[in-house]
């Protein structure tokens, strides 16, 4: 019998679906991996997304995690907040890029009320986000004690989890609003105590929002879990953005995004042209036509 020797051969045995990776690059993207992209600089790329055409696009790009996150609300069903979204919507969500990525690391986020209320309900919730939606991970929103009690019973269950500090969207009326965070001294000192705290419940990485780009780079060298900033500078360990808002299908999207392409603009001209060719007859064409 063949001795396995390396881990990417272990991979090949318990994962034989997931295709060979690049020279020096992960076959398959484990959160042990994001500790050594940290430890050795490599920055880490993430993006959101929310179903299998995406996530398969994602994961035969590079990326190294998707994030499947709540804010499929906003995104994908129209909500004005993140606030509406069910385990069942998400569970749904989390299947779909599930069964899109093959190398990613998937990462699901617990929506409004799936861990705050007990630690019971927190460990259940993110149970059925692995166990039915396929997710290696889950997120948890920071919202103080109740979240970090959260995060170590999840992890001490076996579940990896993710943190999440900043702007956090289900707070956004305790919030009043979507703000940027770590502007004062108090807001620093808070965020600071947050990100440390977070590391000792557990968490394997912390994301942060909408934060200054001094605290971002503060975080990120008193930690020693990556970081994945959004609107947080260029100081993190890796960064996220929601794909929709990348390849340009969002209008008006937030300053932090950059668009790498504009998707709306192409999609509004392909069916402005599909609408013309239906009325005017010349769709469907003799070629598009079966005897």
């Amino acid at each position: 019998m063949t001795q396995i020797q390396t881990e990417d051969e272990v991979e090949q045995v318990y994962s034989p679906k997931v295709p060979p990776a690049p020279p020096g690059v992960a076959r398959k993207v484990r959160i042990q991996h994001l500790l050594e992209m940290k430890q050795s600089g490599r920055p880490i790329a993430m993006v959101t997304a929310y179903d299998a055409s995406m996530a398969a696009l994602a994961d035969e790009g590079g990326i190294d995690v998707i994030l499947v996150g709540d804010s499929v609300g906003n995104v994908v069903h129209g909500f004005e907040t993140t606030l509406p979204v069910t385990m069942d919507m998400m569970i749904m969500h989390v299947q779909a890029a599930s069964r899109g990525a093959q190398r990613a690391l998937i990462v699901a986020d617990m929506p409004f009320m799936s861990y705050q209320a007990s630690i019971e309900t927190a460990i259940t919730n993110a149970g059925r986000l692995i166990k039915e939606g396929g997710a290696a991970a889950v997120k948890v929103e920071n919202c103080g004690e109740r979240s970090l009690q959260a995060i170590k019973a999840i992890v001490d269950c076996g579940i990896p989890v993710m943190g999440h500090i900043g702007l956090t969207p289900q707070s956004v009326h305790a919030l009043s609003g979507y703000r940027v965070q770590g502007r004062t001294e108090e807001q620093a000192a808070e965020l600071l105590e947050y990100a440390a705290r977070i590391e000792e419940a557990g968490a394997f990485a912390i994301v942060l929002e909408l934060t200054s780009d001094a605290i971002a780079r503060e975080i990120t060298s008193r930690v020693s879990i990556p970081t994945i900033g959004i609107g947080a500078g260029v100081g993190c360990d890796g960064q996220v953005l929601v794909i929709n808002d990348m390849l340009g299908l969002t209008e008006n999207p937030p300053r932090f995004v950059k668009k790498y392409c504009d998707l709306r603009a192409g999609v509004l001209r392909a069916v402005r042209k599909y609408s013309r060719d239906v009325r005017e007859r010349t769709f469907p064409g003799d070629e598009h036509t079966y005897e």
